[in-house]
């Protein structure tokens, strides 16, 4: 039966919108969509080719160059891996009882918590894909940042090792970001360093989650920061990652591809369900970096 009223396709970018504001992970400026393509749905898979070095020669006058050397590619696969969905029903009843927001705010309800699945996927992703030069701490020997003054050791200090890291990686200044915990944010606000607006600030769009611009960095926050049981001597405690990087190092595809209105056979009520495909890749491992640390005993 046709649900009077309902019509997909503005029901379907409303979705893909509420998705894209809602991510601090998977938002424009820290991956991109460079190579999105065509998604048809989990199993897709997308090529992306990358070109190898190129050599530079000197060259001599009146002296022949070497011939041209031929280009060397690789070519990567995103696969199209996660498919998650929403499927609920409104009472004929309580459509009755309520204002027509019911149906939107359940829509609406439904985009965060497909974006917070999406959002943990993304950043477990990067974790497990940041080059191995690029960690700061372990989950045997996590970092616990200090709260003494001039220390070299405070939260703020790793900001700037973080992006020592990157620069040693060839990684653009303009465009870093690094998202931390709440916990991370206040042992940062206890900086002066950090918390002084003239020292940092900037006229730029705010992006989600974003607390400030400190240390070269777009500093985010998030309750999507990777955490893992600690090893060895650290085994009773839970370390949490703080990971840095740009835009180039992750690509994300994904598109809303099903979403349908339907009557349930043995009810009286109006239904949507709706279908969220979605896959990443860490193209660039070495403009990515990890800072491994707790909050301390």
């Amino acid at each position: 039966m046709t649900v009077t009223g309902f019509i997909p396709t503005i029901w379907s970018a409303r979705l893909l919108e509420n998705l894209r504001k809602a991510l601090v992970y998977g938002q424009p400026n820290v991956i991109n969509r460079d190579y999105e393509g065509e998604i048809k749905g989990k199993g897709s898979t997308l090529k992306i080719t990358s070109i190898g070095e190129i050599t530079i020669g000197d060259y001599t006058k009146d002296s022949d160059i070497s011939d041209p050397e031929a280009l060397e590619d690789s070519q990567a696969i995103l696969s199209i891996t996660q498919a998650k969905y929403f499927n609920f029903a409104v009472d004929d009843v309580d459509a009755a009882q309520t204002s027509p927001s019911l149906m939107n705010g359940a829509m609406q309800q439904s985009a965060w918590g497909l974006a917070d699945v999406a959002d943990q996927f993304i950043a477990n992703l990067m974790y497990n894909n940041v080059a191995t030069g690029n960690k700061i701490g372990s989950n045997a020997t996590a970092i616990v940042p200090t709260t003494t003054v001039d220390s070299g050791a405070m939260a703020y200090d790793y900001l700037l090792q973080l992006g020592t890291v990157l620069s040693e990686a060839n990684v653009p200044k303009q465009g870093r970001w690094v998202i931390c915990p709440p916990w991370f944010i206040e042992r940062l606000a206890a900086d002066k360093r950090f918390s002084d607006a003239s020292a940092s600030g900037s006229t730029d769009a705010l992006l989600n989650g974003q607390v400030k611009r400190a240390a070269g960095f777009d500093v985010l926050e998030s309750n999507n920061c990777p955490t893992n049981a600690g090893t060895g001597a650290e085994t009773a405690k839970t370390q949490t990652q703080v990971i840095a990087g740009h835009a180039m190092a992750t690509t994300f595809a994904d598109s809303t591809n099903k979403v349908e209105a339907y009557r349930p056979e043995k009810r009286f009520a109006d239904a949507v369900k709706g279908l969220h495909v979605y896959g990443a890749k860490v193209t660039r491992p070495d403009a990515l970096a990890l800072l491994t640390c707790r909050k301390g005993a």
